[in-house]
């Protein structure tokens, strides 16, 4: 099992190092396409579009196919989107590129986390999920920061043709170390569409849209509040970010043991925990030391919100999980994009820089409070809250005291 799962986490470090490292890059981007930088960002937003229609569209039309079958296209799809932004050189193909490439992202993930879950069993299945989205928190810290220095050394196309190889790679390693796994035995896509329609999932995917948008209402601004702010020179907000993976990696590294023993009392701690670090991130913001300690545990927290979500989602999809685990993708996607908005409309507004971590403060407290009525509505009865009457075999029992 632990090489599948690094097989695993490995297509998940790909994903993450796409995603953001176009970020560092911008300006080395808008350059080349001969666009100004702000038309240049609309091509992080394109990858989200992507992701959040990819990851239900492309579950559901390979819903009949074996799951390992299905990473191994999910990734092939990922290395044509990639490779297409190598290639091209107008914006529109570029732009089209990164929507291609966004399509997979939660398509792959979702899956990857049931494939993990399956391989593990009931007890072990949170800490294996974290162990796949390690690659997402290392991605942070290893593949962002080098493909930003490689694009700009040798040119930006170079980071996603890094990319590209590690894609390649990724099927590699799923074709040779992951087992079999059966496709969804929930009845054909209907059956997959019936459980997003379950009070439990739908509480689950509002709740990380709500929870994880705090993360990055601050995320997204991190640049200029570090320079703005706490007075830190532009060359050290890389680091900065890369102290943001270090953070994400430890929690996931606690956060998985902790969801498989407590699961519901995993994502109130975390949300709760996310809210208060928030909060007093609007007072250390002023110092370059405490702000970068705060981003640390920032990292940490935010990251104690996804893999806990991810395992709730699909344990209460009950039978048919495929498409449920996909679309918590696209929830943390649309959090990305709705956090990122909501901070800027602050900074808008002439609330300042640090009004990000003000609106965050209040969005994380926003999923905790939909977090907790779903465990309360969850213990009142399964017909409340579970997709099933009878627990799936891939579903786990949760704790007594969740």
């Amino acid at each position: 099992m632990p090489l599948a799962l690094l097989a695993l986490a490995l297509g998940a470090f790909a994903i993450g190092t796409t995603e953001f490292v176009i970020m560092g890059l911008l300006p080395e981007v808008a350059t080349d396409l001969g666009v100004p930088i702000s038309t240049a960002g609309y091509l992080i937003s394109a990858y989200a579009l992507g992701v959040v229609v990819g990851a239900p569209l492309l579950t559901a039309l390979g819903n009949r196919l074996p799951r390992k079958t299905l990473l191994m296209v999910f990734m092939g799809v990922f290395l044509v989107g990639n490779l297409a932004t190598v290639v091209t050189s107008s914006y529109g193909a570029v732009f089209a590129s990164r929507v291609l490439a966004g399509l997979p992202h939660g398509a792959y993930l979702g899956m990857a986390a049931l494939v993990a879950a399956h391989m593990a069993g009931p007890a072990r299945r949170a800490t294996a999920v974290a162990r796949v989205m390690l690659g997402l928190t290392v991605a942070n810290i290893v593949g962002v920061p080098a493909g930003t220095l490689l694009g700009q050394l040798v040119g930006w196309r170079a980071a996603f043709l890094v990319v590209v190889a590690l894609t390649a790679l990724t099927i590699a390693g799923v074709a040779l170390f992951v087992p079999h796994t059966p496709a969804s035995r929930a009845g054909g896509l209907r059956g997959e569409l019936s459980a997003l329609r379950h009070p439990q999932v739908v509480l689950g995917l509002t709740t990380a849209v709500f929870g994880f948008a705090g993360v990055f209402a601050v995320y997204s601004y991190i640049s200029p509040m570090m320079t703005e702010l706490a007075g830190m020179p532009s060359a050290g907000v890389p680091i900065v970010l890369a102290l943001f993976g270090v953070g994400m990696t430890l929690g996931s590294l606690v956060v998985g043991p902790l969801a498989d023993r407590w699961l519901r009392p995993t994502i109130y701690g975390s949300l709760a925990s996310l809210a208060l670090v928030l909060a007093l991130f609007t007072v250390t913001v002023h110092n370059p030391w405490t702000a970068a300690a705060t981003v640390v545990v920032l990292g940490a927290v935010g990251f104690g919100v996804t893999a806990p979500l991810q395992v709730l989602v699909m344990n209460k999809a009950g039978a048919a999980p495929t498409i449920a685990s996909a679309s918590n993708h696209s929830a943390f996607n649309l959090a990305n994009a709705g956090g990122a908005w909501l901070g800027g409309l602050g900074i808008g507004m002439g609330l300042g820089y640090v009004s990000p971590a003000v609106i965050g403060s209040v969005l994380a407290l926003v999923g905790l409070g939909i977090a907790v009525s779903a465990g309360v509505l969850d213990r009142r009865g399964p017909a409340a809250g579970s997709a099933a009457a009878e627990p799936a075999p891939e579903a786990v029992r949760e704790p007594v005291s969740g």
